[in-house]
């Protein structure tokens, strides 16, 4: 992008974004409707930002239709492992793109502004310092490390290279996620002290036992770079390359491809820094498919007290044979209610709040002692608190759902495009991103090591 055309970009960029923060009422909505055609302005060849997507699989395609939403978009390249994917590519989005299996290619053209990198995990951390120090913006699909130590280095690079940098857990930029946070921050479930989140799957395709095409071939597919940041080098095999997931050498586990989007709403609602104590426990219960990471997995985390929250712990779990079927929630607890997040669009409140009383008799000590101890007991209780005190407050149940047409996925690569154009903050940087891997991963090194983590949210870094 030249000098003249990222600055005519930057000028243009505060009219495009899609505000995650919309509320439900009619003047929230409309001025949804107003941001979505003011959104629809149209741009000069000149003005498009050009993308690249690299890793042509389930969440390349998906990111790749949800980048050409946002206007001023053009898709210019992708790259993949696989050759039928490429066709595919040139079926959906034209022959006009071209095609490759060598990301460098990609990286080496000076009209490619930006990438999307939804590869196997074990190649995010590496093509993304690769792009950015090529110049490229880098949207970065989660979890942006594969390993923990992968980490500070790549925040090391964005920082030196200083290019827009987005990770790619997009319930941070739900508007559901927004006013959650509003309400969490105002105090409406009073002192938080613990959260409970869950993704649960009944399938074989939630699973990860995705459809393996019937001309996978060593000659369809590049297995040689697929390995090759790893040390160990292994005979073709579809399994790991079209189910990567199931298997640590390319993927993180449940821990990092769910535990991760938990984790970054969580951080997204309390300003988290991260937890200092983590411990996991799994087995590998039901798909026994060949893979080497578990497919049920609980996991207890502490965070401390800080500036920015008090102390509370969360309990995450992923169960891939759930007899409740495709259930998930983020649920968090506080002294006077509950924040329930069943998925990116909406939540309900519940409120319970105790009275100032602590009341007597029940499951109580108070029937254990004689008759006139009871009547001493209450004439005392009744001068020290009040009728209104001795009240238990009605709970209270609030029910939101996002604007009609709202899309967190659509709203995080518009803040990622926009802050290409205008040079504001994205809302899950380089930072943001590892403190919510990092504990994710972590859950794996507490399964594999049968231990205790220990983790310094602020250093980002193993104590």
């Amino acid at each position: 992008m030249t000098s003249d055309r990222r600055k005519f970009l930057k000028q243009l960029g505060s009219s495009i974004i899609l505000s995650s923060a919309a509320l439900n009422s009619l003047a929230a909505k409309e001025e949804h409707e107003r941001k979505i055609l003011q959104a629809q302005k149209q741009f000069s060849a000149n003005d498009k930002i050009r993308v690249a997507t690299i890793g042509m699989g389930i969440m390349g395609f998906n990111d790749t239709r949800t980048a050409l939403q946002i206007p001023g978009v053009e898709l210019a390249a992708c790259c993949d492992l696989y050759t039928g994917r490429l066709a595919r590519a040139k079926e959906l989005f034209g022959d006009n793109i071209s095609t490759t299996r060598n990301f460098n290619e990609i990286l080496d053209r000076k009209d490619i502004d930006a990438v999307i990198v939804a590869t196997s995990d074990n190649w995010h951390s590496r093509i993304s310092e690769a792009a950015m120090r090529k110049g490229k913006a880098v949207y970065s699909e989660k979890p942006m490390v594969h390993l923990l130590e992968e980490g500070l280095n790549e925040i090391k690079v964005q920082q030196e290279t200083k290019m827009v940098f987005q990770v790619g857990s997009q319930r941070v930029s739900s508007a559901a996620f927004a006013k959650a946070k509003e309400l969490y921050k105002s105090g409406a479930i009073g002192q938080l002290n613990s959260i409970q989140a869950s993704f649960n799957r009944q399938s074989a395709l939630g699973a990860w036992q995705y459809t393996i095409p019937l001309d996978a071939s060593i000659q369809t597919v590049d297995w040689e770079t697929f390995q090759a940041p790893e040390k160990n080098k292994l005979p073709y095999e579809a399994n790991r390359f079209f189910r990567w997931r199931n298997y640590r050498e390319y993927g993180t586990g449940v821990a990092g491809d769910l535990f991760v989007h938990l984790l970054s709403g969580i951080h997204f609602i309390t300003d988290s820094k991260g937890p200092d104590k983590i411990y996991s426990v799994g087995d590998l219960v039901y798909w026994k498919d060949g893979r080497n990471v578990p497919d049920v997995m609980n996991a207890i985390i502490h965070y401390p007290d800080t500036p920015e929250h008090p102390a509370f712990q969360v309990s995450l779990q992923v169960n891939f044979i759930s007899g409740q079927g495709e259930v998930g929630y983020t649920r968090f607890v506080g002294s006077e209610g509950v924040i329930e997040i069943a998925d990116d669009t909406g939540f309900t409140i519940h409120t319970s709040k105790m009275s100032k009383a602590p009341g007597y008799g029940g499951w109580d000590s108070f029937e254990t002692y004689p008759k006139a101890m009871q009547d001493a007991i209450v004439a005392d209780y009744n001068k020290k608190y009040s009728a209104a005190d001795q009240q238990t407050p009605q709970g209270t149940v609030t029910n939101y759902q996002q604007p009609e047409g709202s899309s967190s996925h659509h709203d995080h690569f518009a803040n990622f495009f926009e802050s290409i154009r205008s040079g504001k903050p994205v809302i899950e940087d380089a930072i943001f991103g590892f403190r919510a891997a990092a504990p994710a991963l972590a859950c794996n090194e507490s399964y594999f090591q049968n231990k205790v983590i220990h983790w310094d949210p602020v250093n980002m870094k193993l104590m």
